[in-house]
């Protein structure tokens, strides 16, 4: 084997070995908060949800449905947002 072979052999990583390091983590998958707080929207936030396949796929049906009426932005979001606006609290059954 020549030598620039064994080099890179030599440089490359064991198998097995986790290429995922720690410096790699946090470059890659996780972001250092922002400075300011003027670099972060004000006006919406991330959330999560937990919800049951059949309500997942209700969800979908009536996005489909509404883009399918016209609705061409239409989303899950969006949805979710009307849904909000029009709940009333007194007819939410209490074993919810």
């Amino acid at each position: 084997m020549d030598h620039k072979k064994h080099e890179a052999l030599a440089m490359a990583p064991a198998l097995g070995s986790n290429p995922l390091t720690e410096d790699v983590m946090q470059t890659t998958f996780y972001r250092r908060p922002a400075d300011d707080d003027e670099a972060r929207p004000l006006h919406y936030k991330i959330v999560s949800i937990s919800l049951y396949t059949e309500d997942i796929d209700l969800l979908n049906k009536m996005v489909a449905d509404l883009k399918a009426k016209g609705h061409t932005k239409a989303n899950k979001s969006a949805l979710i947002r009307a849904a909000l606006r029009q709940c009333d609290l007194d007819k939410v059954p209490k074993n919810i």
